[in-house]
C-alpha cells in the first residue's frame, strides 16, 4: 500500500473518530508517516476535497494546523447542493458563473443577499489581479468554497 493511501487511512480513521471534524497538525502527521510535509498536504488536497464531501481549513506558521470537517449529507438539499457542486468542473466563466448564481437563487438554494455578495467575489472585476490565463480556475473554485460554506 502506497504511503499516501496509510496516510488516507489515517485521517479518515481520525475522523470518524472525531465525528467527522478533526484538527491536524501537519509537520507532526508528516513526522509521524516519515514524509515531507508536502506529502501532507498531497494526501489532502487530492483526497478531501469539496468535491468528496470535505471542508478544508488551514493555518500556516509554527502554530499551523489542518482543520478537516467531513460534510454531512442527511438533508436531500445538501445532496442536491453537493451535485451542483460537482457541475461546476475546473473551470467557470463569469458569465457562466452569473448565470449559475441567478439559478442557485431561483431554485432556493441562496437568498438574493448571498446571489449579489458571491457575485461581486466572482466578477472579472474582483478578480482582475488574477492573470486571465488561470483566471477561471479560480472563480471555479471560490465558487465551490462559498457554496460549500
Amino acid at each position: 500500500m502506497k504511503t499516501s493511501d496509510l496516510i488516507s487511512e489515517f485521517i479518515l480513521k481520525m475522523l470518524d473518530e472525531a465525528d467527522g471534524d478533526l484538527e491536524l497538525k501537519r509537520n507532526e502527521l508528516a513526522q509521524q508517516f516519515g514524509v515531507v510535509p508536502s506529502q501532507i498536504n498531497y494526501v489532502i488536497s487530492s483526497r478531501f476535497t469539496p468535491e468528496q464531501g470535505f471542508k478544508i481549513e488551514s493555518r500556516r506558521g509554527g502554530g499551523g494546523y489542518i482543520k478537516i470537517t467531513r460534510v454531512t449529507f442527511a438533508d436531500e438539499r445538501y445532496r442536491q447542493l453537493m451535485h451542483v457542486v460537482n457541475g461546476i468542473g475546473n473551470e467557470l466563466s463569469q458569465f457562466e458563473a452569473f448565470l449559475f448564481l441567478q439559478n442557485l437563487e431561483s431554485y432556493g438554494f441562496i437568498d438574493k443577499k448571498t446571489h449579489v455578495l458571491a457575485r461581486a467575489a466572482v466578477s472579472d472585476k474582483t478578480l482582475s489581479a488574477v492573470p486571465p490565463a488561470v483566471r477561471d480556475s479560480v472563480r471555479a473554485a471560490i465558487t465551490k468554497s462559498m457554496l460549500m460554506a
